[in-house]
């Protein structure tokens, strides 16, 4: 059976994972520099170890209102396809292994949605599993 690990972490009170093999490290909140005329979910930018990293509210991008910065929020530093990002999260809890037998499509479940890759049912826990290269694709205006 082949297992996977991810990262859980918490947005308000639900649970949601990302692949830890594109999970580069988990960082407090820096100061955050704004980029202008950046969509709402960008945050701005940071230098981190001397490269310019995006910061996402992963909160918003999922469209599930601002993020409220407390000690406990988190940001997780991804990479994909040589592209670093940051994710902003209320906190991260620990990481766990996942076999495929324990995650259910999402539309089996009832919603569907591009970014949700399957539900890990971890004992009494349920947790939203995120396509990260889905989360970094940038909407284009453009017909």
């Amino acid at each position: 059976m082949e297992m996977t690990k991810i990262i859980a972490f918490k947005i308000g009170e639900e649970e949601y994972g990302l692949d830890i093999s594109h999970v580069q490290s988990i960082e407090r909140v820096l100061h955050i520099t704004r980029v202008p005329n950046a969509p709402d979910y960008v945050k701005g930018v940071i230098n981190l170890r001397g490269n310019v990293t995006p910061i996402i509210d992963l909160r918003c991008k999922l469209e599930l209102g601002q993020a409220e910065f407390t000690d406990d929020s988190r940001v997780i530093i991804t990479n994909i396809e040589d592209i670093q990002l940051g994710l902003i999260v209320d906190r991260t809890s620990d990481v766990i292994n996942v076999s495929q037998e324990m995650i259910d499509d999402p539309s089996t479940c009832g919603f569907d949605s591009e970014y949700f890759a399957g539900i890990a049912k971890i004992e009494s826990r349920l947790i939203i599993l995120l396509k990260l290269a889905e989360l970094m694709k940038i909407p284009t205006n453009q017909p």
